[in-house]
C-alpha cells in the first residue's frame, strides 16, 4: 500500500504503483474489458504464470485491480481495473503515443 508521507515527489509513487517490467503492460491489456487469468497471460507471452500471479497481487494491494471469484468448478476468477486503475489509462495513452512517435 502505497503512503503519501513515504515520498518526496509524487512521480516516485506512480512508479512505485505501476513501475516495473510487467504492471504497466498488465493494466494496458486489462484497459477497460473484464479478463480472466489466461487471457491476459495469452495478451503478454512473455510472462510467466507465477509473475502475472505475483503482479496482478501487487496491483490489487495498490487498488489499481479488482478480482472477482465466483463459486465454480473449476474456479472462475476475472480482473478488471478499478476507477483509480482506470484513472492512469489516458498517461498509458500518452505514454504509447510518445512510443510511437520516438521508436
Amino acid at each position: 500500500m502505497i503512503r503519501k508521507e513515504n515520498y518526496s515527489c509524487p512521480i516516485q509513487a506512480v512508479l512505485d504503483v505501476i513501475g516495473g517490467k510487467w504492471k504497466v503492460n498488465i493494466l494496458w491489456h486489462i484497459g477497460e474489458d473484464i479478463k480472466r487469468f489466461n487471457q491476459i497471460k495469452a495478451d503478454i507471452p512473455p510472462i510467466t504464470k507465477k509473475m502475472l500471479s505475483q503482479q496482478l497481487k501487487d496491483l490489487e494491494e495498490n487498488g489499481m485491480v479488482s478480482r472477482k471469484v465466483y463459486a465454480e468448478v473449476p474456479p472462475k476468477v476475472e480482473y478488471s481495473l478499478t476507477e483509480k486503475g482506470k484513472s492512469i489509462l489516458p498517461l498509458l495513452n500518452t505514454m504509447c503515443e510518445w512510443g510511437r512517435k520516438n521508436l
